[in-house]
């Protein structure tokens, strides 16, 4: 399938940042500070603990009868300054864009994995998940010495870990991980739909809505769908290319 390789970040904020986040800061409603400081409250508590590079973790396309899983690690610092953000669910595709932008600038550093559907057909896609995730965290160097992440662990990776039920709610960094993983594979089906446009995937991203039921009854499965996931593997239709 059409890929884009994400570009790796790792920078240090210049001397003047927080100088300058200051005065932004105070044009942001109390309210909404106020926000941004409940979801550090986490990564709070382990800066304070010692640890210094902590990374967020989540994923976007567990759910979909197409396309591969995608995940994020992003690592944040005391002075990340991300007004709006939230979970990506709850955001439009243009808020999502807008963010994704400054997460990539603001990040202390970020990786992104992702695992087609051919490998989450042999291995589950709890396991894609998670080997997503272990490619995220293999672009970060130096590595994080604590994850967060939502809702599930890595039972191999060696690192320290807390996972958080409903964590891009209640993580600034998981919410951050959660906008890049859903923007770069929102991206990755837009391209989809130049290959196989019978589907329109750049519409529905793969997820099982009715139009796309429809062309998979019409069309049948195309090599960008899941093969054991129902929907897909219980058509009687042959393996079509890219006829429409």
């Amino acid at each position: 399938m059409p890929r884009r390789n994400p570009a790796r970040s790792e920078r240090i904020p210049p001397l003047q940042f927080s100088l300058l986040k200051e005065g932004d800061r105070r044009k942001i409603p109390a309210g909404e500070r106020r926000r941004l400081e409940r979801l550090l409250a986490f990564e709070q508590a382990l800066w304070q603990q010692g640890f210094r590079r902590v990374a967020g973790l989540d994923e976007a396309g567990r759910g979909p009868l197409a396309g591969p899983v995608v995940a994020a690690a992003v690592i944040l610092s005391p002075e990340s300054f991300l007004p709006g953000l939230d979970d990506s669910k709850r955001l439009s595709p243009q808020q999502r864009d807008r963010l994704e932008e400054a997460i990539r600038q603001e990040a202390v550093a970020f990786g992104v994995g992702i695992v087609e559907p051919p490998v989450i057909d042999r291995l589950n896609i709890l396991q894609s998940t998670r080997l997503a995730m272990t490619e995220a965290l293999a672009q970060i160097t130096p590595p994080p010495d604590h994850l967060l992440l939502d809702a599930l662990t890595l039972p191999a990776c060696p690192l320290p870990q807390t996972p958080l039920i409903k964590g891009d709610q209640r993580s600034l960094s998981i919410a951050a991980a959660s906008v890049i993983a859903k923007v770069t594979r929102d991206r990755l089906m837009a391209q989809c739909h130049a290959v196989y446009p019978q589907y329109r995937f750049h519409e529905h991203k793969g997820y099982p809505t009715p139009a796309h039921l429809e062309a998979l009854r019409r069309y049948g499965p195309c090599p960008l769908h899941r093969k054991t996931f129902r929907g897909v593997c219980d058509l009687p239709l042959p393996l079509q290319g890219v006829e429409s």
